[in-house]
């Protein structure tokens, strides 16, 4: 599952890069996490929207697990009929620069690494939004991140790594015309070539955390703060 991101481009760089308008609220993301509110590109839209990933906050004490999906594997478009509208009428873009996987090295212990892409470049998550109306009749919107199965970089550490999109594919995901052949088609694993790591602080941990230092290169450190040799 991946439950962290991160988004360091700034205003001006995320409207070129995209195309889009930006709003002045936009800030930079360091520790993008499930309930948080975040910048999301749908489908014919001049501007970047903000939806919620997975279960708004106030109602995530009260849901059951199942309804708090923050992930969605790309298999479910065309292993369950059901999803094809989904597919057909819900996609939008989730731009991004990074995501975090934790590496297990001992029974209690997980280091936290930063994917990135290679040359360090903004890129885009596929994703898929839903709106619904709480029991006070306010509406919500919500988005879940696909995922991939794991190329070998990622894969000692998480089976399953989101659906990165570069532009050409971007272009494809957000034409509404697309056919769903030709969605389908675009669900291929990201080259492990076009990708880098490094380990960074446990305090990623911490999902009210958004601060720049969190994305810099940290010897990785067991829960007590120790150094810990590991592959």
């Amino acid at each position: 599952m991946i439950e962290r991101y991160t988004l360091t481009a700034t205003r001006e760089q995320l409207q070129q890069r995209f195309g889009v308008d930006v709003p002045e609220s936009y800030k930079s993301l360091y520790n993008a996490a499930p309930t948080h509110l975040l910048p999301v590109i749908l489908q014919g839209s001049a501007g970047i929207s903000f939806f919620y990933w997975g279960t708004p906050p106030e109602w995530a004490k009260n849901k059951h697990v199942s309804e708090k999906l923050i992930n969605i594997r790309a298999e479910s478009f065309s292993e369950r009929p059901a999803m094809r509208k989904t597919l057909k009428r819900y996609r939008c873009l989730i731009p991004a620069d990074g995501f975090y996987a934790w590496k297990k090295v001992g029974k209690k212990t997980l280091i936290p690494h930063r994917f990135i892409i290679a040359d360090k470049s903004p890129i885009s998550f596929a994703g898929i939004w839903e709106e619904f109306e709480d029991n006070e009749g306010q509406t919500h919107h919500t988005f879940m991140l696909i995922t991939a199965q794991s190329n070998p970089l990622v894969n000692s550490m998480s089976e399953r790594m989101p659906m990165i999109f570069e532009k050409a594919q971007e272009q494809i995901w957000m034409d509404a015309d697309a056919s769903e052949e030709a969605l389908l088609a675009l669900f291929k694993v990201y080259l492990e070539s076009k990708m880098s790591l490094y380990t960074v602080s446990p305090r990623i941990n911490d999902s009210t955390i958004n601060v720049p230092s969190l994305i810099i290169a940290t010897p990785p450190a067991d829960q007590f703060g120790n150094l810990t040799l590991f592959d």
